[in-house]
């Protein structure tokens, strides 16, 4: 592994440590808790889009006339990226965005779709990603998520955005929702056949081959620009405590939602 890359993984162990035993974790223990992560994390799984259309934008030709890009392999993993999240085949073999995949899902689960798709429909009409999201009746904290999320897309800086995108992932969700999909089917003989095919490519897509070409995106980015690699590090931080405040509000809902009725 790259000493740089080594580093900032360390660098981040703490941060990585409390995503990874948050008490969020503790409190999804049925469906409807996992209804209502999924209502705050749709948000999360959008915005990743925008993330790699930034990358697919200033790392591809996207433009007319086409111009070829000198760094070849940085092309063909975004493209293979686009391609995955874009265009994913799901369960039923129709082509969808990973995005329209979750969104199935949702909905295969009742959850309140709404709120994603009414600020879906503001941004449509081109209304401004930020003011929209403010608009919403959410928590502050999913606002931010998502205002973060545009604030390193504005920066326009493309190992930053990188880094938000590589670093600012969650890999801990996947499993322990399997878990709890699969037990529930088991007692209520309800499925989840949506939700379990999206966290299982998830995972397939995520693990072994998207992470490590992640990792080697943001070596050329940098290359030995020490300046750029500090303000990498300094993004992966920051994203990934903007994610663990999106978990502790989705841990504060679920508390106020669980909590006994007093007489």
């Amino acid at each position: 592994m790259n000493s740089k890359i080594a580093h900032i993984e360390s660098e981040l162990v703490s941060l990585r440590d409390d995503l990874k035993n948050h008490e969020l974790y503790k409190k999804l223990n049925t469906v409807d808790d996992i209804k209502t992560f999924m209502e705050a994390h749709v948000f999360a799984v959008w915005d990743f889009m925008s993330l790699l259309k930034a990358l697919q934008i200033n790392l591809t030709t996207v433009s007319i006339p086409w111009i070829p890009k000198k760094n070849t392999n940085l092309v063909r993993f975004i493209n293979e990226i686009t391609l995955a999240e874009e265009s994913d085949v799901n369960k039923d073999g129709v082509l969808k965005s990973h995005y329209e995949m979750y969104l199935d899902a949702m909905q295969e689960m009742n959850a309140d779709c709404s709120k994603i798709a009414g600020f879906i429909d503001e941004i449509s009409k081109g209304e401004d990603v930020v003011k929209s999201i403010e608009k919403l009746s959410i928590h502050k904290s999913i606002k931010d998520f998502v205002s973060y999320t545009f604030k390193i897309i504005d920066t326009n800086e493309d190992h930053k955005i990188a880094s938000a995108f590589t670093f600012g992932r969650e890999d801990i969700i996947p499993d322990m929702f399997l878990k709890i999909v699969g037990e529930t089917t088991l007692k209520s003989n309800k499925k989840f056949d949506n939700f379990i095919y999206y966290l299982e490519r998830h995972i397939e897509l995520d693990g072994d081959e998207h992470g490590p070409l992640s990792l080697q995106m943001i070596e050329e980015l940098c290359g030995d620009d020490d300046k750029k690699w500090q303000e990498v590090l300094e993004v992966a931080k920051e994203s990934l405590q903007v994610r663990i405040n999106l978990w502790s509000a989705v841990e504060e809902e679920l508390k106020s939602k669980n909590e006994p009725v007093l007489a």
